[in-house]
C-alpha cells in the first residue's frame, strides 16, 4: 500500500516509498508449510486410530494458528511503510493501532547498513539511522537493497543541506537507485543480461 499523499507537507515528495522484504514472511510461511506437510504425511502413512485422529486435530489446530500468523503477517506487511521523502525519512506500520517514526533529513547524522551473508544473497539487510532528535538511533528492519537505500537517504541529505543553502547540485537531484536495481534483477531473471554484465551495471548504480 503506497503512502497516502494526504500526509505530505505541501511542495513535498516522495523519492522511495518501500515495503518490508519478502524475508519478513520467512517464519509464518516456513511454520505453515511445515504444519501442511506434517499434516500429509500423518494422513498419508498413520493408519485409523485414536492416536491417528488425536494427531490429525493437534495438526489441523497448528495449520489454522499458523494460517492465522501468516495473514497477520500479510496485513502488516501491507500497512508497514519505509518512506524517503525530499524532507524527511517516515516509517509507518499498523492498520488500527498505529506507530510511527519521522526523522527530518537535517537532523540526520549517520547512515549505516548491517547484511549477514544470506541477507546479502537475497537483498535484504537493516538500515540504522542516528539523528539529532530524543530517540538516537532507529533501527529498520527487512530493508531490501538497503546499501542503495542508504546511497539515496545520503543524497537526499545532501540535497536539502544544498536547498537550504539556496543551491541544488546535480548530483544530489533525487535518484531511485533501489527502483533501478530491481529492474536490473529483473532482466538478469529474464537472461537478458548476463551475471558479469549485471555486477558491471550495479557496481556504477552505487558508486554514482
Amino acid at each position: 500500500m503506497a503512502y497516502p499523499k494526504k500526509h505530505l507537507n505541501p511542495n513535498e515528495t516522495v523519492v522511495l516509498d518501500l515495503q518490508p522484504h519478502w524475508w519478513f514472511f520467512a517464519g509464518s510461511a516456513s511454520t505453515l508449510t511445515l504444519c501442511v506437510i506434517a499434516g500429509l504425511v500423518v494422513t498419508g502413512q498413520l493408519e485409523s486410530g485414536t492416536g491417528r485422529n488425536v494427531l490429525i486435530k493437534v495438526i489441523t489446530a497448528a495449520i489454522v494458528l499458523s494460517a492465522v500468523w501468516l495473514l497477520q503477517r500479510f496485513v502488516k506487511w501491507r500497512t508497514t511503510n519505509f518512506v524517503i521523502t525530499s524532507d524527511r525519512v517516515i516509517f509507518r506500520e499498523g492498520m488500527i493501532a498505529k506507530r510511527g517514526v519521522e526523522i527530518p533529513l537535517g537532523r540526520v547524522n549517520n547512515i549505516n547498513f548491517n547484511q549477514t551473508i544470506f541477507e546479502r544473497i537475497i537483498g535484504a539487510g537493516d538500515l540504522l539511522i542516528e539523528s539529532g532528535g530524543e530517540d538516537g538511533q532507529q533501527r529498520f528492519t527487512d530493508i531490501s537493497h538497503p546499501q542503495a537505500v542508504q546511497n539515496l537517504l545520503h543524497a537526499q541529505v545532501e540535497a536539502k543541506a544544498a536547498r537550504t543553502m539556496g543551491f541544488t547540485p546535480p548530483s544530489a537531484l533525487p535518484f531511485d537507485i533501489a527502483g533501478q536495481l530491481e529492474k536490473l534483477e529483473g532482466l538478469l531473471d529474464r537472461g537478458a543480461l548476463s551475471q558479469d554484465e549485471f555486477d558491471a551495471q550495479k557496481a556504477r548504480l552505487l558508486r554514482d
